[in-house]
């Protein structure tokens, strides 16, 4: 019952290690990804190891691999959530008597924010960009929510950014 239990915390590891690693890969951190690749192979080759040898008699061997495997994509994704790791563009849509004000209100806690004047179907818009550390996204989406009911607001993923009023990479 032990080696069940081994089986699947060893594997939810691994595979959750295998989920930041990508994400950390993707997102320009190559050196701190191939690091934590090494070590998630080591770990597979050894579960493989164990799960494999005479599994035709034990076939629980295989419920508590897959088992791992399954919540390992779950714990894998909510901690790459949690590290927030990474660039996110914020875009916030508003009419455009409310875009200075907003925009004052994002600026007065420290980020930059960009306004493009735009044409809604009925009435002008302002178009408030900011690029933040994925970390700071509800902090800034609650300032827009406060300052700006209304708002349309869209999150998407950035790549590194260079330059820009306190960017990231130099």
């Amino acid at each position: 019952m032990l080696f069940y239990f081994i089986v699947f915390f060893a594997k939810i590891f691994e595979v959750s290690i295998g989920t930041v690693r990508v994400v950390l890969i993707t997102r320009g951190e190559r050196l701190i990804g191939a690091i934590m690749g090494f070590f998630e192979v080591m770990i597979w080759i050894v579960i493989v190891g164990n799960v494999l040898s005479d599994i035709s008699s034990d076939p629980l061997k295989a419920v508590a691999y897959a088992g791992g495997f399954a919540v390992g994509n779950y714990v894998g994704s909510w901690i790459e959530e949690k590290l927030g790791i990474g660039t996110a563009e914020v875009q916030a849509i508003v009419l455009k008597e409310h875009g200075k004000e907003l925009a004052e209100a994002i600026r007065q806690e420290g980020y930059a924010v960009t306004i493009v004047e735009g044409q809604g179907k009925n009435f002008p818009r302002n178009i408030l960009s900011m690029y933040i550390s994925r970390k700071k996204i509800k902090h800034v989406i609650g300032i827009i929510q406060k300052n700006q009911s209304n708002a349309v607001i869209t999150v998407s993923e950035a790549k590194p950014v260079y330059g820009g009023f306190k960017l990231l990479r130099k």
